[in-house]
Formats: structure tokens, C-alpha cells, sequence
């Protein structure tokens, strides 16, 4: 029986207040905790709506508690303390409790990190990036807390929601379990883990899996589909074609804009990516309008999903189980030549993703074509002709941009994610380009830097290009706070 609130049981009043715009961001009715039981509250607005004084802002004060993370929070800059010593005090001004659920928000098992800002909740892949900074802070304790909810969700929903809301529980982010339980390892030097959360893994897996076994060649179904040739990959999907209740009125009024039936899913599909949004999901390279990310098997994706198998075959193989071991080593063996065969483009010399409907990958230039190399599975050629992308079309003076083409998106140039730059950075180190990683590192640290002695704060994402200007682009106002900048900054510099 579930104790949360789904955004459909007051569905009259949610669009109503949507519509009418009364809060400036559209986050903030979803988060809203109600004051009593959600059907009262609706039967409630239908019989007070038609009355001539009638104030709807009025009745949402009345009726619901808007939770804000504290903005001292946020900002503890007055202390004027050094950078490190900000993101380590900052760890417990951005740490949350949710044992049970309150309106949207999930329970959750032990207490987390949220991103800061507007994000008010656990994200999935934000706090893998997080983990690292707390790795660098020694605080083993809260790393461990993030796998157990990351598990408890998986066990209870079958996946990682992309945050700990209902109105998430149609998909998932990019999966970074795995990568959460090497970090452990590498923390305690304790094999155990991938025997303790095995089941969590395959679970992970099926998730991503589901409905394999019944594709005809050139079908999908879900988050995975099989080529023309007949070989399985990955892509993001989501499980409703709505607008999502976080961007209602952004949503309807771009879907006006498309005649893409199933406009809402591939954006809700773009999000499950953590990509929201980039010029990397429109099929003329633009405008939101033409966004196809249901047609498209993404390198990411399908790199992280390799990652995934290979830790089941290593976990399988710490059971003693010979059979589940050969199994996933051979599924991970399998994907490897997949990812080869559909997403390396031999003519360009760069990872692409690919449209499995045209049978071509895509035009579009982005950073996620490191994933092969921050997993370590290119081979040396690859990997130099990938460094040369890196110098001569990703890395600017204040880091590692997310695409080459500029659309207004904020996962597109120039902006700067700090998720990228540990891809990058790390990428670059696994194959001993030490001369560009230190450079990566050095244009992204001191861009953080100077904005933080500038306003005192970490920001969401940053400028690569203009390291004057702090970020912009995308559906809302660079956040502060902020999880996995903090994250990365500590691990990068540590």
C-alpha cells in the first residue's frame, strides 16, 4: 500500500495551479507536502473553485507546506572559509532524512545528500559524483547510506527512480550502481559488497533488460531494442507519454510546437538520461521540437550497462558461481563488440550514438563519447584519436564543455558539468594522457574557484567558454549548492 501521493489523486487542482503560473517554479507544487488527506483537498477545490472570490494561490498556502532546503544552507560564505573546508561543512547542511513518505517525496532507509537548490531529494546519478567528494572527506558512513537507499529502491520499485518523488517512478537515471559499489571497494578494500547487494545488481539489470527475450530484429521495447543485424542495445525511455508534473507548462507548450506523437515521452526520455536538454536529442541538431531520443541506442548508456555485467560476472565469480560468471562475462563480451560495431565511427574516429530506426549513428558531438575510456575498455588508438577530440573540440578554458553546438540548452555549449569533468579526467589519466587531464582539471577547478570567491558559492554547472560569466541555459536558473560539484571538485583536487 503506498503512503506517498501521486501527482494523479489531485490531478484537477495540480493543473489548475500549473496553468495559472502562481509559483515561479513549477517544482514547487509537486514538492508541496499536503495539510490533510489529498482527496479532501481536491473534493475541497471543486467545491470552492466557482466562488467569486476564490484565490487559488490563497487555498495552496491554505492546504499544503512548501518545503525549501534552508537558504543559510546554502550559503555559508560569510564564514569566508577556504573552498574545501566550505564543500566538507557543506556536506551537513546538505544532508536530508525521509524515513517515511511526506506527499510526493519517497521513504527512504538512511539519510542522504541532496544536489542543493531547487533539488530537494535524492538523485541517482548526482550521488555517485557525490561519493566521491565524501570519499575524499572520509565519511565512509554516508557512502554506505547512499548504496542501502539506492538498493532499497531497486528491491521496492524494481529500479533507481531519477529522484526519491513519486511523480519520478516512471523512470530511472543512468545506472550507476555498479560504479557506486567499486567506489566502495576501493574505500575498504572489501569484496563483500557485490555478494551483499548481488541481488540488487541483477535486479538493476532486468530492469534495463525487460522484454529483451521477445524483440523482432528492428524492434523496442522499453529500454531495450534489437538491431536490423539482430544484436541487443540500450536506450532511455520512460514509462508514461505525459507532460511531466515538474514542467507541466513548459511541456504543453512545447508539445504545441511538434508533431511527435510521442513528444512527452522522448522528452521524459531525455531526462531519464540526465541530459535535459541537449542538442544531442533533436533530430535537426536545434530545436526541442524535433526531439528523438526513443529512436537513438546511446554509448553511455550501453557503456555503463557493460559496466554493470562485467560487475555481476566479477560478482558471480566471488560466489563461486562458475555458471552465472560465464553468463555475464559473456553478455558483457557481447555488448563490447556492440558497442564497437554500432557506435565507433571509423571515418570521424569519435563514439556516436546510434538511430536504430534510420540504421546510422548521429551527427551530434558530445563528451559522453568518453564513457569507453573512463571505463577503461577502448583500445590505445582509439583512445588517442579520442584525445585529440578532447583538445581540439571539447576542452576550453574553464573545462570540458557538454556538446559542440550552442542551442540555449543547458546540456549544451558552452556549459560545463561537473560530471564531465571527472568522465573526462579520469578518461584522459586511464590512458596516460596525464598532459590533458591535468588541464581539464586545472581550466574546471579554477573556473569553480572564481566563482566561489566571487558569490560564495558552488554552482550547478559553469561557463567553459566565457570564465567571466557563471553559467546559463535550460528550463530554470543555475542552482547552488551544490552535491556533485562539490563531489567532484574535493576528488579531482584531492
Amino acid at each position: 500500500m503506498k503512503n506517498y501521493i501521486d501527482i494523479k489523486d489531485f490531478y484537477n487542482l495540480f493543473e489548475a495551479v500549473q496553468q495559472a503560473e502562481i509559483f515561479e517554479d513549477q517544482k514547487t507544487m509537486v514538492d508541496a507536502i499536503p495539510l490533510f488527506p489529498i482527496a479532501e483537498i481536491e473534493t475541497k477545490y471543486e467545491e470552492e473553485k466557482n466562488h467569486i472570490d476564490f484565490d487559488l494561490k490563497d487555498f495552496v498556502l491554505r492546504n499544503f507546506f512548501l518545503e525549501k532546503l534552508s537558504e543559510k544552507g546554502n550559503d555559508i560564505s560569510a564564514d569566508k572559509l577556504p573552498i574545501k573546508e566550505h564543500i566538507k561543512k557543506l556536506w551537513n547542511q546538505l544532508t536530508k532524512t525521509a524515513y517515511e513518505e511526506r506527499g510526493t517525496l519517497l521513504g527512504l532507509p538512511k539519510p542522504y545528500i541532496v544536489p542543493g537548490g531547487r533539488f530537494i531529494e535524492f538523485f541517482y546519478w548526482d550521488s555517485y559524483f557525490v561519493m566521491l567528494g565524501l570519499q575524499v572527506s572520509g565519511n565512509i558512513e554516508m557512502m554506505k547510506n547512499i548504496v542501502e537507499n539506492c538498493s532499497y529502491l531497486i528491491m521496492n520499485y524494481g529500479f533507481v527512480p531519477n529522484a526519491s518523488r513519486s511523480y519520478f517512478l516512471t523512470r530511472s537515471q543512468p545506472p550507476y550502481f555498479s560504479l557506486m559499489l567499486d567506489l566502495i571497494y576501493e574505500s575498504t578494500n572489501d569484496e563483500k559488497i557485490y555478494l551483499q547487494y548481488f541481488e540488487t545488481l541483477e535486479k538493476e539489470y532486468q530492469f534495463w533488460m525487460s522484454g529483451e527475450e521477445n524483440l523482432e530484429f528492428g524492434q523496442s521495447y522499453k529500454r531495450v531494442l534489437k538491431t536490423n543485424d539482430g544484436d541487443i542495445l540500450n536506450r532511455y525511455y520512460d514509462d508514461e507519454n505525459l507532460p511531466r508534473p515538474e514542467s507541466y507548462l513548459i511541456d504543453v507548450k512545447d508539445f504545441k510546437t511538434s508533431e511527435n506523437r510521442e513528444f512527452y515521452r522522448n522528452i521524459r526520455a531525455a531526462c531519464e538520461s540526465g541530459w535535459d536538454f541537449s542538442s544531442r536529442w533533436f533530430a535537426d541538431g536545434e530545436s526541442i521540437k524535433t526531439i528523438n531520443t526513443l529512436e537513438l541506442a546511446q554509448i553511455d548508456l550501453n557503456s555503463l550497462l557493460w559496466n554493470l555485467e562485467n560487475t555481476l560476472a566479477k560478482a558471480s565469480r566471488i560466489k563461486e558461481n562458475l555458471a552465472l560468471e560465464k553468463k555475464y562475462q559473456s553478455l558483457a563480451d557481447q555488448r563490447l563488440s556492440n558497442i564497437e560495431k554500432y557506435f565507433w565511427d571509423k571515418e570521424s574516429k569519435i563514439y556516436r550514438d546510434f538511430n536504430f530506426l534510420k540504421n546510422e549513428q548521429t551527427s551530434s558531438e558530445h563528451i559522453a563519447s568518453l564513457y569507453p575510456l573512463f571505463l577503461g575498455f577502448s583500445n590505445m588508438q582509439q583512445a588517442l584519436d579520442m584525445k585529440y577530440w578532447v583538445s581540439k573540440k571539447f576542452l576550453h578554458p574553464g573545462g570540458l564543455v557538454t556538446t559542440t553546438k550552442q542551442t540555449g540548452e543547458q546540456w549544451d555549449f558552452p556549459n560545463a558539468w561537473a560530471p564531465n569533468q571527472w568522465i573526462g579526467y579520469t578518461a584522459m589519466k586511464k590512458y596516460g594522457f596525464d598532459d590533458v587531464a591535468d588541464e581539464i582539471k586545472t581550466n574546471w577547478s579554477k573556473n569553480v574557484e572564481r566563482v566561489y570567491n566571487n558569490v560564495g558559492k558552488l554552482m550547478e554547472k559553469y561557463n567553459a567558454v566565457d570564465v567571466k560569466t557563471i553559467a546559463g541555459g535550460g528550463e530554470y536558473p543555475n542552482q547552488d549548492g551544490f552535491g556533485w560539484t562539490n563531489g567532484v571538485y574535493l576528488k579531482i583536487n584531492n
